[in-house]
């Protein structure tokens, strides 16, 4: 049997082959190979010179061609060349990347406040840096994800890396600008967006429904509860809504107070009616009545019941239509935007008017009728849903009848003085009176019949004792004294005295205020004179 062992010689492709014996006694296999090894060493000392030498030449011919290159060719033709070189032969990244904005033109990126809720369940413990913060009224503490903080997250079968990122705005006030990037293999992009991000948005309104805390904005408010996204587009400031007031608590008529409840709840659950009739999903109350008859109180109620952020709206902060539009657009869904006392702060109404009478063009670049009229029913009205619009004024008649029609004041509420069921409330919730046993009620009954009291009134009175008989005693008085001055006012009307008394009135009370000025002037001059 004979074997035979291949020997290489490197780089030239040639093959030997030696015989080799069994036994190898005779030693001829080993000096053959000793020969073979020798002729290879020098052979590859040759070549690697030769390699080194072609190496030489290739690399000075190539800094002539990248010096001639950089003379004739044009400095943007070079950069095109280069970046479609890379394009064509950098290999393709398996992962994809969504950017996840804070704001969608004016309007507020529900993905991303999702985001932002979200992820504060899902913080991972390699996590370095948190945002930690609490409000009053919060159950728990919020947590938020610091800039350039990672967030690792599982869906199914699928690996998905949140980056928070915030970059500094280009104009010198832009403040800073916010954005989550959302990362995963480009594989899973239909499950991403078809199922991962509609959980996300699920989950997160889970998660605000647990822990929700009631805000009040305002555009004059300095500051934020929060520190964090509470900048909206149209510079509102908040706070937490503390007002207790509940629909428990308010002294209304019970058939009226059930009538505005029945009305919140169809609002609330008729969404697909809104969508199939073409109106926007809103509704607008007008409160009117006299100061004092709990018109707030009321919205307070209604946002507290509905668990709404209400959105305190002073139209004479508003300098233009195109502010206005750009104010609403920043408020968000489920909430309240209140206008009070529209009657009397909206000076545009009558400066419309007289510009009507005039024939006058209103000037551009400022807030007008139509312009209001156009936010709260036209079609900027449908930027929002589930939106509830309340105007409360002490006038009713003052206000133009364009604004009073159905679609921007749906439901109108009168909110009149104390009755006999409000002061049945009013006892209870103050003095813990909750029977009728007490032999000041039916006095105080047949008092409130004829007598016109606001509930603010008779809560003051409530409130200066205690003692409910002494509480009581003194309501009592307080309703005879404005039975006679509403009796004595009557009189006086009908003999033509009510002028002159009104002046006498008047003078006497100028009188009072000089004489207690001087009495304190003459008080301030005897301490003097002790310190002396």
């Amino acid at each position: 049997m004979i074997l035979t062992r291949r020997v290489l010689r490197w780089p030239i492709k040639q093959e030997y082959v030696l015989p080799v014996n069994t036994c190898f006694s005779s030693g001829i296999a080993f000096d053959s190979i000793k020969m073979a090894a020798m002729f290879s060493s020098s052979e590859i000392s040759k070549t690697a010179s030769s390699l080194l030498s072609a190496y030489a030449s290739f690399a000075g011919s190539m800094m002539l061609v990248r010096s001639m290159a950089n003379e004739l060719i044009p400095h943007q033709l070079r950069s095109y060349l280069y970046s479609a070189f890379r394009y064509f032969f950098t290999p393709l990244s398996p992962d994809l990347t969504l950017a996840i904005d804070e704001r969608c033109g004016m309007s507020k990126n529900q993905v991303y406040e999702a985001a932002e809720v979200y992820l504060s369940t899902r913080i991972s413990p390699k996590t370095e840096r948190l945002k930690l913060s609490k409000t009053r009224k919060q159950k728990h503490f919020t947590i938020g994800l610091e800039k350039g903080e990672l967030v690792v997250d599982g869906f199914e079968d699928v690996r998905l890396t949140w980056r928070f990122v915030c970059t500094e705005g280009q104009k010198p006030h832009g403040g800073e600008k916010k954005h989550f990037e959302l990362s995963f293999k480009k594989k899973h992009k239909d499950k991403v967006l078809d199922f991962y991000l509609p959980y996300v948005l699920l989950k997160a309104e889970e998660i605000k429904k647990q822990d929700k805390v009631i805000k009040l904005y305002s555009r004059q408010c300095p500051f934020s509860c929060e520190d964090d996204n509470e900048r909206r587009g149209g510079s509102w400031g908040s706070i937490i809504l503390e007002h207790p007031a509940t629909f428990d608590t308010l002294a209304m008529d019970p058939a009226l107070k059930k009538m505005i409840i029945d009305d919140l709840e169809m609002f609330l659950r008729r969404k697909a009616y809104y969508n199939k009739v073409g109106k926007a999903w809103k509704r607008g109350y007008l409160l009117y009545g006299p100061p004092g008859t709990g018109k707030s109180s009321l919205v307070a109620a209604m946002a507290n019941y509905l668990k709404f952020d209400i959105y305190d709206l002073g139209l004479t902060s508003v300098r233009s239509d195109a502010e206005l539009r750009r104010t609403l657009l920043s408020t968000t869904n489920r909430s309240i935007l209140l206008i009070e006392d529209i009657d009397c702060s909206s000076e545009v109404l009558e400066r419309q008017m007289r510009n009507k009478n005039k024939k006058l063009p209103d000037k551009t670049g400022q807030l007008t009728l139509s312009g209001i009229l156009n936010c709260i029913d036209g079609l900027w009205s449908s930027c929002g849903d589930e939106r509830i619009i309340v105007f409360t004024t002490n006038y009713k008649d003052r206000i133009d009848p364009a604004l009073l029609r159905p679609g921007r004041m749906d439901l109108h509420i009168n909110m009149s003085y104390c009755t006999t069921d409000g002061f049945s409330l009013l006892a209870s919730n103050y003095l813990g009176i909750s029977s009728k046993h007490n032999p000041f009620f039916a006095e105080i009954d047949g008092l409130l019949n004829s007598t016109e009291a606001t509930p603010a009134e008779v809560a003051e009175e409530l409130m200066k004792s205690d003692d409910p008989n002494i509480a009581l005693q003194g309501l009592v008085n307080f309703l005879k004294r404005k039975r006679d001055e509403a009796d004595d006012e009557t009189k006086n009307k009908a003999t033509g005295c009510g002028e002159v008394d009104s002046s006498v009135r008047r003078l006497n009370a100028i009188v009072s205020k000089v004489k207690r000025l001087k009495t304190n002037v003459d008080q301030r001059k005897i301490m003097m004179r002790k310190r002396k």
